[in-house]
Order: C-alpha cells, then structure tokens, then sequence
C-alpha cells in the first residue's frame, strides 16, 4: 500500500506549493482504516491481511472506486478493546480515514461498532462472530461480513441431532464469542431435540487453556458428544490432550471453525478424524468465482488461501462496492448503500441485509479427515446465508434492534 501514500504526499507536497493545498478526504484516494489483533491472532490474520492486498491490488489497478484509488492503513488493537478504541480514533481524526473496517476478536468488535455508532462513523466488521454485532445491540453504522455464532450453530446443529446423542458437553473460550456461539448451539439443540442434557460446560481463559485439566473434567462428565468452540493455539492442545486421554473415542464432537486451514492445518497428523465442522475447504472448490480468487491468490502469494485470506479479500469487496453505489464515503450514504448491497465474492454473490447489517456469506459444513497425516475437510456442503433456516426470525430481529 506504500505507493499510494508517496502518490498521495507527491499530490499534497506539490498542491502546497501552489498555495492550494486541499483536505485529505479532496485527494484523489480513498482511505480504509483497519484494526486487527494481528500479532496475537497471526494464524488467521496474516492470511487475511493478504486477502485484502490482493482486493485493494485488483480494484486499484481497474481505476479504484469513483475515479478514486483506495489506501489501506492497518493498525494493532493487541486484542485489547481499549486499544482497539484508541486506534479507531487515531485513524479518524490523524489519518482521516473514510470508512472503519476489521476486528477478529469478538470483543473488540464490539467496542469498535460501539464507537461507529457514538461518532457516526461507518464500520464494516469482516471476523467478529458475536450476535450482538448485528442482532443485540446492533447499530445503524455497524455492518458484518461473516455469518455469526447463531447463523454457524443453525449449520451445525442439524448435524448434531441427526447424532441422536442425549448427553453433551460444552467447552469454549470464556469470552463474548465463546459465550454467543454456546448460547445459540443450546438453545437450537434444544429447540430441535427437547430431551437433551448440558452435562458440563468448560469455560476457559481465551489463549491460556489448561488442557489437562478441561479434558478430565470433559471426561468425568461421560457425555455422549461434545460442542467444541477452541481454536489456535487452545484447540492443539485441547486436541493433542484429548487425543492421548482418548477423550475423543466413540465421541460425537461438533466443532465451530475447526476445519479452517489456519486451525486444521497447525494439528498435522494429530487431526482428528469425523468431527463435524464448519471450514474452508479451499482444495475442493470448483465454482468459477472461487477458482479466479485462488489462482490470483496463488500466484501473488506463492501459497494457499486460508479462509482469513477469503475474509479480508471479501471485506475489501464490499466497502470498494458500497462505497461505489454510494458515490461518496458519507456515512449516511453509506449505510443507505449498504443495506440490500450485492457484492460478488468467492463464495459467490453475498448481500448485506437491510434489517440487521448481517451479510448473506455462508459456512462450509462437513467432517474432519486425517489424510496421510495432514487434516482435511470430507463431505461439506456450503450452505447460503441467505437461507431463512440460518437466520432468526425476523420478529427477533427487530426486537432485538429495538434500541436502534
């Protein structure tokens, strides 16, 4: 992106010279201001810094956005929502950014649209997974890209029932999106198989799992099936430990995010076999859209995407298309272009629903395959977030969007 930022002071420094120097926003670029927990979630978010290069290289090199190119600036939260607080509000009133984009961290997601909508900023969050982005406590200048902790457990957990276990388990970071994603999986499970029993719920500190411990607790309960929401570094050593106690045989597990390569890939030949995932199965693709986004990505990259690479590259896409319908970087502009905005992406054309700001991207389901030591995705289907199943009832929604 450092091109476009000696173009942009080239501009400025000679504007200046004549006496004519204009404001950041008069300048022929449009800035995205991006704050990610990058260097404590690099599995997931080195691949997507990739994935928005390649948007911004390919939108800039078509003539960018109204006759504008777009600047990418990338700042760390440290996973820390103050910081995350902080960063947004150099990038606004230092950088002069136009539009917020980012987060991964559910937290910080959240403290992010909280300041979109103090400040009546636009704020386009690509990761955080939490309902109350888009559903409680959702906000008029908040939009999202990936299908949150309700719209995953609605994948799952038909899956789940077809298991016709009675007695499950639940382990999860204790934190708002390990709290949302069991939250949805029991109340769905239950909806949907009334004599099921919670026998134990595991709640551990986010990148300090004490796996030993989690596991015998999982195992003294004797579930029938487990509800895993781990991931990184937590879901290796939940699964090397689980893997050596034997915790996992003759087990259902149900697991959210486990069969995206940023986690799947880490576990080698300590992959678990049969588990029911949502992923990214990147190998196995063969839609049109999907096969151009991995042969660009391959051949800028020298390496396979992860589903953070399709994340960032997506979240890019939308803002570089809104921004376009909206003609300007207003945000009430903005939010107007946004709500019903298609955008074409590698999982195919996604929208941005008006009622709640949640896009239509959709999750792979399938099952994990330990395949010559290295773990894969086997039988997944990709199901649309556009379908009604996956998304809760509209009366919901806006009762919970009430204070909107």
């Amino acid at each position: 992106m450092q091109p476009f930022r000696l173009h942009f002071g080239a501009a400025a420094a000679l504007a200046l010279a004549a006496g004519t120097l204009m404001p950041a926003h008069a300048q022929n670029v449009i800035k995205i201001g991006e704050v990610n927990s990058y260097k404590a979630q690099p599995a997931f978010l080195e691949p997507y810094k990739k994935g928005m290069e390649l948007a911004v290289d390919e939108i800039n090199a078509k003539g960018g956005v109204n006759g504008k190119k777009i600047e990418l600036i990338t700042r760390d939260d440290n996973a820390n929502p103050g910081d995350a607080v902080r960063m947004a509000e150099e990038l606004v009133s230092r950088e002069k950014v136009d539009v917020l984009a980012g987060a991964f961290l559910s937290n910080t997601g959240l403290a992010l649209a909280d300041f979109a909508k103090q400040k009546k900023f636009f704020y386009l969050a690509g990761e955080p997974l939490t309902d109350k982005m888009t559903w409680q406590g959702g906000n008029q200048y908040t939009f999202r890209l990936r299908p949150g902790t309700y719209m995953q457990a609605a994948m799952l957990v038909p899956e789940a029932v077809k298991q016709k276990k009675k007695r499950w388990a639940l382990v999860y970071p204790n934190y708002e999106y390990g709290q949302s994603a069991v939250a949805a999986f029991k109340n769905l499970l239950k909806a949907a198989q009334p004599d099921v029993e919670f026998v134990t719920e595991q709640a551990t500190p986010l990148g300090k799992v004490d796996a030993g411990s989690v596991v015998q607790a999982l195992a003294d309960a004797k579930p029938d099936a487990i509800f895993n929401v781990l991931f990184g570094a937590d879901l290796s050593k939940f699964v090397r430990e689980g893997n050596t106690r034997g915790l996992f045989k003759d087990r259902t597990v149900v697991s959210v995010l486990t069969g995206e390569p940023e986690y799947l890939d880490p576990l080698k030949d300590e992959a678990p076999d049969g588990w029911i995932v949502t992923g990214y199965p990147y190998y196995g693709i063969k839609t049109p859209e999907h096969k151009a986004f991995l042969d660009a990505y391959q051949a800028k990259f020298k390496d396979y995407p992860r589903l953070g690479s399709v994340v960032g590259y997506s979240m890019i896409k939308s803002a570089a298309a809104g921004i376009a319908k909206a003609g300007s970087t207003d945000a009430d502009k903005l939010v107007a272009a946004f709500k019903g905005l298609q955008v074409d992406s590698p999982f195919g054309k996604i929208s941005y629903r008006a009622e709640d700001h949640q896009s239509t991207m959709g999750a792979f389901v399938g099952k994990t395959k330990n395949e010559g030591g290295k773990g894969v995705m086997v039988d997944y289907v990709y199901y649309d977030g556009a379908d009604a199943r996956f998304q809760p009832p509209a009366a919901d929604v806006k009762k919970s969007r009430s204070a909107d």
